[in-house]
Formats: C-alpha cells, structure tokens, sequence
C-alpha cells in the first residue's frame, strides 16, 4: 500500500480538477481547502460522483456545490446539538429529580449500588458505572463553580448538582440500571416506553459527540435500528426486502422521529423549521444533482414535514 503525501493547495486544486470537479475561482477554493482541510471537504464527493466507478465527479459539478453541501452540514449539526444538548439537560434534571426523591440526594446514595436494579447479570455494570461516574466527578467537579461551592461549603454534591459534571452517555447508562419502579416513572414523563429510551438515550449521545467533533452527520447511519413508530405508519414509509424501513430507522430521520416523540413540542417545531431553512439554501446551491438524492442520503422521506402536524 503506497504511503500519502503532502500536497500544496496548487496540487489540490489541480487533483480536484482531474477528477472531473469545475473550479471557477481558484482563489475561494484554495481559502476553502485551507481553511476546511481537503480530506474532510471530500468525505462529501460520494453523492456527487458519477456510478460508473470510475471516482469522477459528474459531469458539470462545481467547487461550490461540494462546499454548500460541507456547509448545510455544519449547520444541521449546530441545529442537532442546541437541540439533543436540551435533550440532555432535560434527562439530567428529570433522572436527579426522581433519583433524590426515592433514594437520597447524596453521594452514599447516588454511588450506592443497592439503589440501582437488582439484576445480578448487571452487576458488574452497575460497578463499572459508578467507578466511571467518580472519576468524572473528581476530573470535571474542580471546573464547575456549582460543583465547587458545594464541596466546600457542604462537604458533598448534590446529585441534581453532580449531574452537570456527567457526560449525556453516563446519564443515559444511568437510566438502563435504575431499578424498574425509577425507569416507569421517568417513562411516564416522557410518555415513551421503557424500552425505546433505553434505545433512544445512547442514540443520542452518539449524535451529541459526532456533532461535537464535527463528523460527517446528514449521511450517517448508527449500528442500531429504533423500533416502528407510529411515525413510519403515518408518514407512509416504505419497507425492504427484509421488511425493515427504508427511512427513519438508522439514519438522521430515525433522530428526528426520537427528537419528536422527547423534545417539548415547541422545540420540535423550530428545530425542524430550522432544518427545512437549510435545505432550501441548499437547493438553491446545487445544481448536479436532484435535492431528493441529499434526502434520501439523510434517511428523509420526500413528506418529512409532515411529522411537524402530527
């Protein structure tokens, strides 16, 4: 396997344009490449490459179409974060809430194991999982001023307190070890199952860390597939070969069918209103190829507005 090497901006450009990509202003595309970094810009050229195998873009495709794309998706990942991180806080509070209310509020009951499920197939998770919990507690509790006043004037974090220093995938794993009476109570909240939140949260926290690193999103498939929704029946969704759905299982669109039944209403609405805004500018930046080709690369069927009425 031959071994990568540098390139210059000119031997960039001039890679690009063997390829098959129409660059028209040099300059803005080298201050993009510069900028953005080739090897992420490109992690966007499959769904603008010919199917012929030949790796060649098609014919006509600008710089600028790959860039509006590289762009529509840094803002869909801002629009997922601001909304999965309200997500987060909302589990935070709602898991410390019912957690003090039942068991205590300090840490000899947060870090107990007998406070969580009497599962013995679990029990090593449950140790697992408060070892990770204190060793977060003790790196992230000296950053946060709450966290700080508490141990100093008090001697002990409150779990309502303790919670800002957890990560979204530690609170989550929190959820599937709650004994049973705790998990029904947080599930009633939510007015979803048991069973779906404890497939939902981690779903989430991928979504919360892949935008956060700025990974590739409106393509993404997750090793998981949510269960059928009343979402899919309403929306018409079709199924495969092998009875699954084609969209809104494992994709961005199985997000928004989670976001929809967690996120207050409101929230829901301006996400998606969000959402829409941003595919609308891009329409308006790609020519090559059709917008249904972006949306079915997201997991988004042709009517997904219609789920902002249901």
């Amino acid at each position: 396997m031959g071994s990568k090497t540098f390139k210059t901006l000119d031997e960039q450009i001039l890679l690009l344009q063997e390829k098959g990509l129409v660059i028209d202003d040099i300059d803005y595309a080298k201050e993009v490449l510069l900028r953005e970094n080739y090897f992420f810009l490109m992690g966007y050229r499959h769904i603008f490459l010919r199917d012929d195998g030949s790796r060649k873009f098609i014919a006509g495709t600008n710089f600028r179409e790959l860039h509006g794309l590289f762009n529509f998706d840094r803002q869909l990942r801002n629009i997922l974060f601001k909304n999965i991180l309200i997500v987060e806080n909302n589990l935070k509070s709602i898991l410390s809430h019912v957690m003090s209310k039942n068991h205590g509020f300090k840490e000899q009951n947060y870090l107990n194991a007998d406070n969580f499920v009497k599962d013995y197939s679990k029990t090593r998770q449950i140790n697992d999982l408060i070892r990770k919990m204190r060793r977060q507690i003790s790196v992230n509790g000296k950053q946060h001023s709450a966290t700080s006043h508490y141990i100093n004037n008090y001697g002990y974090i409150p779990l309502w307190i303790v919670v800002k220093v957890l990560s979204f995938g530690i609170v989550g794993e929190l959820y599937q070890v709650l004994q049973k009476e705790d998990q029904e109570e947080i599930s009633k909240i939510y007015g979803v199952s048991v069973y779906n939140l404890m497939n939902y949260f981690p779903l989430l926290a991928n979504y919360r860390n892949l935008c956060a690193h700025e990974d590739l999103c409106f393509n993404n498939k997750t090793h998981k597939r949510i269960e059928h929704t009343k979402y899919h029946d309403i929306l018409n969704i079709p199924k495969n070969e092998e009875d699954e759905y084609i969209y809104g299982a494992n994709d961005l669109f199985a997000i928004v069918i989670i976001m929809k039944q967690i996120l207050k209403d409101e929230d829901f609405v301006l996400m998606m209103n969000e959402i829409s805004y941003e595919l609308d500018i891009l329409d308006g930046k790609v020519d090559t190829i059709e917008m249904e080709k972006i949306l079915e690369a997201m997991g988004f069927p042709t009517n997904y507005k219609e789920i902002v009425r249901i």
